[in-house]
């Protein structure tokens, strides 16, 4: 049992005599009950933190997935990006046999002068290359085998902050595209 003691209550030495009074105890049980109570309360109404979690639409699992043909899409509006190892990044503009399009392969990496910098510039310029603000970039997202899930993770919040509005994660490569990933995963 709990107890509070105020002081032995007694007189001092010399003067009067006075009788001794007997320790007040005050008990504390209930004062703790009711503390586990309202803690239990509280931890029972607050609610948790939900998970945050980017949308991202996967394909079904059906057969009818092989009878789709392939989308042909505008060189002018596609980006591939290759993840590679290390947190490296190949990407091209368009076509990689047309250079003319988007130019050479160039590696990169994750910063803020890095990737974000090639798409936040390609988000605006794009649409006004094609003349129409609803055909936007496409970025084609090519992860190896070397990379990390953290660096596809990264990727998609790249795509997020850009505000890049269609990618799609693919894992097949072009001949040619085996040789840039082989180039980054050394």
């Amino acid at each position: 049992m709990a107890e509070l003691n105020t002081g032995d209550g007694g007189g001092g030495k010399g003067g009067k005599v006075r009788s001794k009074k007997q320790n007040s105890k005050v008990d504390l049980t209930a004062m703790v009950d009711l503390a586990f109570l309202l803690i239990t309360f509280f931890m029972l109404t607050t609610s948790l933190s939900k998970p945050q979690s980017m949308p991202l639409g996967l394909p079904a699992k059906d057969d009818t997935l092989t009878k789709i043909k392939p989308i042909k899409t505008d060189q002018r509006r596609t980006l591939t990006i290759i993840l590679g190892a290390n947190d490296q990044i190949k990407w091209y503009h368009g076509l990689l046999d047309a250079p003319e399009v988007g130019g050479a392969p160039t590696t990169t990496d994750y910063s803020s002068n890095g990737i974000r910098k090639e798409l936040l510039k390609r988000v605006l310029s794009i649409p006004e290359v094609m003349g129409d603000k609803k055909k936007g970039m496409i970025v084609i997202i090519k992860p190896t085998k070397k990379s990390t899930y953290k660096n596809l993770v990264d990727i998609l919040d790249e795509m997020a902050i850009c505000k890049v509005p269609t990618y799609a994660i693919v894992n097949e490569f072009t001949p040619e595209e085996n040789k840039l990933a082989e180039e980054i995963n050394k």
